[in-house]
Formats: structure tokens, sequence, C-alpha cells
């Protein structure tokens, strides 16, 4: 095929739906990843919770926004996208609004009737529920409106567009907390989702594949997600999975911390976490481009032993060596951990929507969110007690990516043994030729 037909194909291929939906998505990516650059630093050294603490605050917000996509996923197959779009970047909004006024003084009642802790869990809570309903929709709508010859160039453009939210939301959030202070930046993030609403509500038509019909009921949509959970295999692979994101979650948690408090305390953080979403910008495509004809499967392996080995970088070198406040070292692993995401995240989501029988995108798509929150409540747990135990009780704050990576190295073990043991016969080949 020459590149004259395989760019025609690429124009026809999709539905103006593809465009909103993925759109809107790089505005909600900014508002989350936003909130995530600023919300390890700003509940340690704002609201002064411990290192502990915050790790597991920041593991639990995690993980509801990962693991209500499930749900999420089985109402949008119910109720229909375009209505759970809407609706997602409405709570959004609110929730963003309501953690970016915990200060403001109609507040007062709340925060003297709560301990602080539980005021701040509940708050969270409410914006944890937006990206629940919106990822499912998103990545649904890409395996609906795009056409069979295009698909996966389709996840390598969400990929893309998501990383661009990746990138601007820290970016925006290093800008906002330096000029009018770290409350305003969840106001900011709330206002980027608030304009999606109204983005959806103008000029984002419901995609419907050719000869599927839409779930008949709740009860229905319920019993299809259920099902999923009777699939042993597949659950199987999610839960080793998980591996990877407990690995990758910890640029959120265990670095900031592990910055601030053993490399500069001065360390433009914000800065720092635009790396790895820049990086996919710039490579995703080229990176899915030569990885094409690995196997799903065998590209996500290969990915998640990057990913595991990127941190090991953080234990050589001189820690404290910076360019413009931005730390050296654990730049170049995030650049390591970046190529990592670069070869196995679009193949899992390729991997996943070719597993959906008709009319259950949205639930399977759901699932496939199941390992991201697994390994977020994880990385919450483990990240912050390795920084305070290797970084306060033994003095030895480096030796902790040993264990992130171990764990990503052992995850990468499993992937293996899973295939070997239940690779589906034929799918495989069909996958890597698609």
């Amino acid at each position: 095929m020459s590149f004259r037909q395989r760019w025609q194909e690429i124009r026809e291929g999709f539905e103006r739906a593809f465009w909103v939906a993925n759109i809107t998505e790089v505005f909600e990516r900014i508002g989350y990843y936003g909130v995530n650059a600023v919300l390890a630093i700003y509940l340690h050294e704002n609201l002064k919770f411990s290192e502990t603490e915050a790790g597991d605050i920041i593991g639990y917000f995690g993980g509801v926004v990962w693991f209500l996509p499930i749900v999420g996923g089985t109402l949008a197959d119910r109720y229909g996208f375009r209505r759970s779009l809407a609706a997602a970047y409405l709570i959004l909004a609110a929730g963003y609004f309501l953690l970016g006024s915990l200060g403001a003084e109609w507040m007062a009642p709340l925060r003297e009737a709560l301990p602080l802790s539980t005021l701040v869990l509940i708050l969270l809570t409410i914006p944890a529920l937006g990206p629940a309903i919106v990822k499912p929709c998103v990545v649904g709508t890409t395996a609906r409106a795009s056409s069979e010859t295009v698909r996966s160039v389709g996840y390598s453009i969400y990929y893309t567009l998501v990383n661009v939210g990746g990138m601007l939301g820290p970016l925006m959030a290093f800008f906002v907390r330096e000029s009018i202070g770290v409350e305003n930046v969840f106001r900011v993030c709330a206002l980027s989702v608030l304009l999606m609403f109204f983005g959806v509500v103008l000029f984002y038509q419901e995609p419907k594949r050719s000869g599927e019909q839409p779930v008949a009921s709740l009860g229905t949509a319920f019993r299809n997600m259920a099902l999923v959970l009777t699939n042993g295999k597949f659950m199987t692979f999610l839960l080793i999975f998980s591996g990877f994101y407990v690995v990758f979650w910890q640029e959120f948690i265990a670095l900031p911390l592990y910055v601030s408090g053993y490399v500069d305390a001065n360390a433009k953080i914000e800065l720092l976490l635009t790396i790895d979403p820049l990086c996919i910008i710039l490579f995703q495509i080229a990176v899915s481009y030569v990885t094409r004809k690995i196997a799903p499967f065998s590209a996500m392996t290969l990915g998640l032993l990057v990913a595991s080995c990127s941190w090991l970088l953080l234990t050589v070198g001189d820690p404290t060596w910076s360019v413009k406040g931005i730390p050296v070292w654990p730049a170049i692993a995030l650049v390591v951990l970046s190529l990592g995401e670069m070869i196995l995240s679009p193949r899992l989501y390729e991997y996943v929507s070719r597993l959906a029988p008709a009319g259950q995108q949205g639930v399977f798509m759901g699932y496939a969110f199941l390992p991201v929150a697994i390994g977020f409540v994880i990385a919450g747990a483990m990240g912050g007690r390795l920084v305070e135990y290797f970084g306060k009780e033994l003095g030895q704050p480096q030796q902790l990516w040993w264990v992130v990576s171990g764990w990503g190295l052992a995850s990468t073990a499993l992937m293996w043994v899973y295939d070997r043991v239940n690779r589906p016969g034929g799918e495989e080949s069909r996958n890597q030729k698609s």
C-alpha cells in the first residue's frame, strides 16, 4: 500500500466522535495531571500529612479513579457515551472546585465537623468519579468510531493526546502555583473540564458500530460486568499486569517525596513531571511504528521490562546533580520509563478491545483500567512507606528504587510465564497482523 493510500485510509477511517472525544480527553488529562503534580507535596508540606499518610491518601484517590471505570464502562454501555461523558465532566468540575476551596471560609463548618484526613478523602472521592466514566467512554469511542484498518493508529493517537494533557497539566500547575497559589491549581483544573461539558453537548454524536445493539437494561449491563469476572484467564492477566502500574505511579508518589526530601527541596518537580508525557508526544507514533510487528502481549511484556529497569538509574550517580532546578538522574529515569510506557500502553487497549463482544466495549475497556487501580493502591501504600523507611530510618533513600524495580521485574517474569501457559491458539498471530 502506498503512503497516499494509507493516508487516505487514516483520513476517512475516523468518525467525528473520535476527534471530539479525544480532544476533550486532552483537557480532562490537564485537570487530572495538574492535580497529581501538586498533590503529594501539597498533602505533605501544606496539610502536614506524613509521607506514609500522603502515600496512602494518593493511593486511595488513584484506586477510586481507576477502579470505577469498570462500573463507569458498564453504565456507558447502557446510557450511551454522550450522556455519560457530559455527566462526568460536570462531576469533575465540581470535585476539583471543592478541593481548591478547602481553605475557604464557607468550608469552615466542614473543617470543624470532620477530621482533616476524612474531609480530604471525601473531597477527593468526588473528582475521582469523573475519570471513571470518561476513560471507558473515550477508549470505547476510539473502538467504535475507528474503522478496522486504522484502529491501531487510533489508539496511538489517543495515547499521544492523553500525554499532551499529561504534559500540559504539570506545566499549568507549576505556573499557577508559582503565581497565584497551589489552591488555584485545582480551580483551573475545574475550569478546563467544565469547558469540556459544553464541548460534548455541542459537538459529540453517539458512535454506533454497524450491527451492534445497545444494552437492553441496566441489569443486563451489570450482568455483562459480572460475566467478565468469570473469565479466569483474563482476570489473571489483569492482576499480573498491575505490576506495571505499581512501578509507573511512583512517578507521582515516591518520586516527588524523594526529590523534595532528599535531592533538592527547591526542585521544579512539576517541570520534571512533564518529561514522561513530552517524550510520548514526540515519539509515541514512531515507537508504535517500530514495534508494530511485535505481537501485543509480547510488546506489553517488553514494555514492562524496560519500565521496571528505569528506576534503577536513581541508584547510580550523584542524585543532587541538576540543571536549572531539574534533577538529572530522575529526568533520565523518566525518559526510560516513558519508553516502556510507549511500547506497552497502546497495545493494552488494542489487546483488550479485540476481546470485547459486541455491545460490551464499555465494560471490557472499563476492566482494562483495573490493573491501573490495583497498581495505584499498592503504589500509594508502598511509595510513602519506602521513602520514610529508607530515608528517615536507614538514611539510604536511593535504595528504595531497588524495591520498586524488583516488583516490576517480578511482574515481567509472571507475564512471560502467563503467556507461555495461556497463549490462545492463533489469537496472538491474528493480533500481530492487525
